[in-house]
């Protein structure tokens, strides 16, 4: 909508005068002043009468030419901050210095400076530590006379702790693994990740898109894994906390390793554990928010496997497993056979050894050249010691079936699965009978009998009175076994009569 289609709305009362002001842009006080020209000249009172005359303050053309002429012929090296007191003591031409400087810009005799860029707000600690840890590396000439490395730091962010800290030729997936692994196994599980956007760490699908984490990456797939979620950092200035650590360490440790006669990188990583990293902690850490630890103990988590760069493959008819040029050979287990045509992981450990593992167990370790390191122990087979569900007393020798075990079939279960139930229930019954007999014989029962009323209730029928002593005083096998006997009986007599009434039905004479 146009400015005077705002105002006509507001005269029609379809929107309030604040409403117009917000719509086109202006203050209310300014609508005010809009509103009244309309309703004394109309439209014309909306019309900005200014256009067509020149401007009190305009500079004449000629000095403008003479600005840019002096700029390019006299003062092509100086800056505008230069050239313009030149202009002013020397030339005697008026001019301000903002109107020099837009001038020589539009006439591409000076160059713009880049923006400063967006508003930026300082990102306050975490409460507790874990709760964030930053991980990052820097290249820089540590020793002297030795080739450049990284230093990979990893740090705290509630009080600025250094965490990990060791040199490696060059940052990627396995050094970050290597301190991963360390925090995890001393600390624990922490609760996100920073780091910047390097190609192990994200993905970026197509040039100029953002980076994203939902890749195959091994490092993602490690923090998914385990829980912890990844933060992508997205200017040096969003990891300022690690930049100024690191800030620090080039000002310190270069010095240290030299005074202390440190020359190769070996002896500089046990400096670090020994001497630097618990100097830094105790000079530069804060005191946290609150004393408290998120950080988490992990327990039946396999680091060394979880924490590997992963490749699927399978396993060739010699028990061969092909990978970069090598020919690993799977060693003999008595877990299984063999494991040719099997998919299993090959791992490479931050070690810079190789292992091969089958769904989550390590069969094998090599070094680089494909050469077996160790075969893993077999697990000895567990002492089975049999025990009754639910219950801590050992089960007896005689099998137990649990009366109408063999009528209890789940509704669902087809037929062919009911009669084996109950084909289990009879043979676990004879089998009883045979066993159970001589003993409930000598303790005054018979074997076999149906005047008591309580037979087939969980006892068997005694020769004389059924004293409720006696009945509760009965073992719980005898109960269950001679129980279970009654109900086979009652089975079989089922059967035995369904089978007399189809003897009994008439047969159908064949048609001719």
């Amino acid at each position: 909508m146009t400015r005077s289609e705002v105002i006509v709305r507001a005269i029609a009362k379809e929107i309030t005068w604040i409403q117009a002001a917000w719509i086109c842009g202006i203050t209310d006080r300014h609508m005010r002043r809009l509103k009244e020209g309309y309703l004394e000249r109309g439209f014309d009172g909306l019309v900005d009468h200014r256009g067509g005359r020149s401007r009190r303050k305009r500079i004449a053309v000629e000095t403008l030419e003479e600005v840019c002429s002096l700029k390019r012929e006299r003062y092509a090296d100086f800056s505008v901050q230069h050239f313009w007191e030149k202009v002013r003591e020397e030339h005697k031409i008026a001019i301000g210095y903002t109107w020099l400087k837009l001038a020589l810009q539009a006439a591409g005799l000076a160059e713009k400076s880049p923006g400063r860029g967006r508003y930026r707000r300082r990102r306050e600690r975490r409460a507790m530590r874990g709760m964030l840890v930053h991980l990052d590396a820097s290249t820089h000439q540590w020793i002297a006379g030795e080739p450049m490395q990284d230093l990979m730091v990893a740090l705290d962010d509630a009080d600025g702790r250094m965490l990990y800290a060791q040199f490696v030729p060059q940052e990627g997936t396995l050094s970050t693994f290597a301190a991963l692994k360390h925090i995890l196994r001393r600390l624990g599980r922490f609760a996100e990740l920073y780091t910047d956007r390097g190609s192990h760490f994200c993905h970026t699908p197509t040039a100029g898109a953002a980076p994203t984490t939902a890749h195959a990456g091994q490092v993602s797939r490690a923090l998914k894994v385990l829980g912890i979620r990844q933060l992508l950092a997205w200017s040096p200035q969003a990891r300022g906390r690690s930049e100024r650590a690191f800030q620090t360490i080039q000002g310190r440790l270069p010095q240290e390793l030299r005074a202390a006669g440190i020359g190769t990188y070996a002896d500089a990583n046990e400096y670090l554990d020994k001497h630097f990293l618990p100097d830094f902690n105790r000079r530069f850490t804060v005191e946290p928010a609150q004393a408290e630890s998120a950080f988490v103990p992990l327990v039946g988590v396999d680091l060394d496997l979880l924490l590997s760069v992963q490749h699927q493959r399978s396993v060739n008819n010699d028990s061969t497993v092909a990978f970069e040029g090598l020919s690993l050979q799977l060693p003999r287990t008595a877990e299984r056979a063999h494991y040719v045509r099997c998919e299993v992981t090959v791992h490479e450990f931050p070690e810079g050894t190789l292992g091969v593992s089958y769904q989550g167990r390590l069969l094998a370790r090599y070094d680089r050249d494909g050469q077996l390191l160790a075969v893993p122990a077999p697990r000895p087979a567990a002492a089975r010691n049999p025990q009754q569900i639910g219950t801590t007393r050992p089960l007896s020798g005689i099998p137990i079936v649990r009366p109408g075990a063999s009528e209890r079939v789940s509704p669902a279960a087809n037929g062919r699965r009911a009669q084996s139930v109950r084909n289990s229930a009879a043979r676990a019954g004879r089998a009883t009978r045979r066993r159970v007999q001589p003993a409930a014989t000598q303790a005054g029962f018979p074997a076999r009998g149906s005047s008591c009323p309580q037979w087939g209730r969980g006892h068997p029928e005694p020769v004389t009175a059924c004293p409720p002593l006696r009945r509760r005083a009965l073992p719980p096998a005898t109960m269950w076994t001679a129980a279970s006997a009654i109900t086979q009986r009652r089975s079989t007599t089922r059967r035995q009569e369904h089978r007399k009434k189809r003897a009994k039905r008439p047969r159908s004479s064949p048609s001719n």
